[in-house]
């Protein structure tokens, strides 16, 4: 098949937890809802041009297109179809499907239970190397936004500009600020948990911000194939010698000749996690385009200054502090320091004015978001001081209904 040229069409993947209905305690019967879909033990299944699957625990489904679309506008109405689809299913089992980035109380070390099926053998060798029944593995639901890139040209552009996205991206996704049934002290949790989760083995996840990129040679010589020797000391059947195993927040998929993004929280409805992933390809088109600065001085600024960007955002979301003069000149902010929130009104200002009528589509989301702030702000100005599990419960259950009726999340009536 003939590589996609960049900005020509999108994959978008959505992570849900199955949850028992009365308890909202997390349920491990994926593989029961997707025999049910499919009558085997598959670990995919699909429905027209969507797909469901599972990936490594038994209360995680994903969602996705099977195959890239030329625009995103028609995701949101076709995936929401699929949750109430889901979740009719789920009813009967006394189950249904929760939104968010992670389950509020769940246990990792008690509750977890890994897929026994097919590609099981993966999953066991994750868990033996990594720990997989913790935060960062067993409790997290993200959204993964695959952009497609034709050659070497498009590649370095491509990772260039997503590399100067990253860091910001949690501000405006942030949705995990509870964890182990209280306050996680961090607005989005799960990515704070997803920079260590594989450092056992440091180059399989670098530093979250990829490192530069020029090529797929250069990619191969320099990133993948020290991640394979190291991890060759632990896996020795080479199970995991993959390039899937590369958990950086941005990886190519030179396998489908896409980049994907994966620091994005589940938010509370299709909506919502649509139009950020539609801000963030307008965001990746301008620096691809060289808008404000050449490919040249985006490749070249340093991965510590994005890491203390993002530390910043993944703390404190829309309310971090940006103070990189030349971070900000990069993505054309007309001052020196402001915060993240002030950063992306900045750069949605395009998707929310006059636009066509296709951009419309993610205004109401972009809107709710820049006004009262990600949904993890959103979730503790809900439950105020009580962390209580019948207060916790109260708003959670709300998120829930959030996702059946397709609806963003603006507190508790």
């Amino acid at each position: 098949m003939r590589a996609l040229r960049a900005f020509s069409g999108y994959g978008i993947e959505l992570e849900y937890m199955i949850v028992d209905c009365q308890t909202l305690s997390v349920l491990p019967v994926a593989d029961e809802l997707l025999q049910k879909l499919s009558g085997t033990r598959a670990s995919e299944v699909r429905h027209g041009a969507l797909a469901w699957s599972n990936e490594l625990v038994l209360h995680l489904l994903e969602l996705k297109n099977v195959n890239p679309v030329p625009e995103m506008e028609s995701l949101p109405a076709a995936f929401q179809g699929e949750v109430q689809r889901i979740n009719r299913l789920l009813e009967p089992m006394g189950a249904r499907l929760m939104p968010g980035g992670m389950h509020p109380w769940m246990n990792p070390g008690t509750e977890t239970r890994l897929w026994p099926h097919d590609n099981a053998d993966i999953y066991r060798a994750y868990d033996r190397i990594f720990n997989c029944k913790r935060h960062g593995w067993a409790n997290l639901q993200s959204m993964h936004l695959n952009l497609p890139f034709a050659d070497d040209h498009e590649f370095a552009r491509l990772h260039a500009a997503v590399r100067l996205l990253l860091p910001i991206l949690p501000a405006l996704s942030a949705s995990s600020p509870i964890a182990d049934g209280g306050n996680a002290g961090f607005l989005d949790f799960r990515m704070e948990n997803y920079c260590t989760h594989q450092i056992r083995i440091p180059s399989t996840i670098g530093r979250v911000i990829p490192e530069t990129a020029t090529s797929r040679a250069a990619y191969e010589a320099e990133i993948l194939a020290p991640m394979y020797e190291d991890i060759a000391v632990f896996d020795e059947e080479g199970i995991l010698e993959h390039e899937w195993l590369n958990a950086r927040g941005a990886v190519p998929r030179f396998d489908r000749n896409a980049i994907e993004i994966r620091v994005v929280d589940t938010q509370e409805c299709p909506e919502a996690n649509l139009a950020i992933a539609a801000a963030a390809v307008d965001v990746v088109r301008t620096l691809y385009n060289e808008t404000c600065a050449p490919l040249a001085k985006q490749q070249v600024l340093d991965t510590d200054a994005l890491i203390k960007i993002m530390r910043a955002c993944i703390r404190d979301a829309e309310r971090a502090v940006i103070t990189d003069p030349v971070y900000l000149r990069l993505l054309g902010f007309p001052a020196q320091r402001c915060e993240a929130r002030e950063l992306w009104q900045h750069l949605i200002a395009p998707m929310t004015g006059s636009q066509p009528e296709q951009r419309k589509t993610w205004q109401n989301g972009l809107q709710t978001i820049l006004e009262h702030g990600p949904l993890a702000r959103r979730i503790l100005l809900a439950l105020g001081s009580d962390y209580s599990r019948t207060r916790l419960m109260a708003v959670y259950r709300e998120l829930c209904e959030c996702l059946e009726e397709g609806r963003m999340f603006l507190g508790m009536s």
